[in-house]
């Protein structure tokens, strides 16, 4: 694989202690630049991919969940099945390296770069495939059935192992951070990403806009129909939610019955829009909640929008709690109003 280098190859170890640092200290898009990026650099090849079975985007939420606005990790590969990538996966017990081939190798190259000589090292943890790394060169002598693999198949461990841990942490963070019932964010993950979202409007000169909202009358669901009945209603509330709002939007279960939707880069006309279309999607056809119960629910919103201005002495913290205690206030006119409305907080 490497010729005419000795056993211990200092860019084989260089690489090996990046992935192995990814491991423990990276987010897992860090990781992925390190086995990508950064395998590249380290072996001088001309491209490097990664292909990764994820057939219920499970790995691409998480993606999603830690960074919203970043792009997937180009060189990255995402399927649903190996074999739709390549015929060569069901066969793959290790690290294969031949000529370039484009029916075999062609959905596993997508950066742009043709190869004339690849190396593919299949990545599998307790048994099961996880995907692929795989090298690309421009030299058609670098990789070919000739050359020893055990370097190869190592590190294809080492990768291998180091995936399944820092996607296990990303799923230990995401459950710290997430509603159980809802599947949404809790109130940890708001504390802990809106004065980011503030710092960012405030250099940027934009607004930043919520959207408080509660079941109305939801205590009398629980009384009447029991509490799995209101669990449900909660889940279905928070479905139709979600089909509103953007992947950018910070959505949380704020407690009990209430509902909060944080809008970065969105001025009050826009939350105002969204609101109404949130509280449509909520009434407009009964909720399912058992074989025999169908229930009309309405909710109650509060909008208010800022313009974060200069950090004081705890950051941003005491400007996201005003503003949310704001439309916290809106949200109770909207009750006091009649319910099932919207109801903006006074300047």
């Amino acid at each position: 694989f490497l010729p005419n280098k000795p056993v211990v190859d200092p860019s084989f170890c260089s690489a090996k202690k990046n992935l192995v640092g990814g491991r423990r200290g990276c987010s897992t898009a860090g990781l992925f630049d390190n086995l990508v990026d950064g395998l590249a650099r380290s072996y001088g090849l001309d491209t490097v991919t990664l292909v990764l079975l994820d057939p219920e985007h499970e790995v691409r939420h998480l993606l999603l969940f830690n960074n919203p606005t970043k792009p997937l990790p180009e060189g990255v590969i995402f399927c649903d099945a190996l074999d739709a990538v390549s015929p060569i996966y069901p066969k793959l017990v290790g690290p294969l390296l031949g000529p370039y081939l484009e029916d075999r190798h062609g959905a596993m190259f997508t950066m742009g770069v043709e190869p004339k000589s690849v190396a593919v090292l299949p990545l599998s943890r307790h048994g099961k495939t996880l995907g692929s790394l795989n090298f690309g060169s421009r030299d058609a002598p670098r990789f070919t059935r000739y050359h020893a693999t055990d370097f190869l198949a190592h590190l294809a461990v080492i990768a291998s192992f180091c995936l399944e841990n820092n996607i296990n942490r990303s799923r230990l963070i995401w459950a710290g951070l997430t509603d159980v019932l809802t599947g949404w964010h809790n109130r940890r993950y708001v504390d802990a990403r809106l004065p980011e979202e503030f710092a960012l409007a405030a250099r940027n000169g934009q607004h930043v806009s919520f959207l408080l909202f509660d079941l109305d009358h939801f205590k009398q669901v629980n009384d009447e129909h029991g509490h799995e009945t209101g669990d449900n209603v909660l889940r279905e509330v928070a479905r139709r939610v979600q089909k509103e709002i953007r992947l950018s939007d910070v959505a949380a279960r704020w407690g009990g019955e209430e509902f909060l939707v944080v809008l970065p880069q969105t001025g009050l006309k826009d939350a105002l829009q969204l609101a109404e279309r949130i509280r449509n999607a909520v009434c407009a056809t009964p909720i399912r909640a058992n074989e025999q119960t169908a229930l009309t629910v309405t909710v109650s919103i509060g909008a208010y929008a800022t313009m974060p201005g200069k950090p004081e002495a705890d950051g941003y913290d005491k400007q996201v709690r005003e503003a949310i205690n704001r439309a916290d206030q809106a949200m109770y006119a909207a009750k006091d109003g009649g319910r099932n409305r919207v109801s903006i907080a006074p300047d």
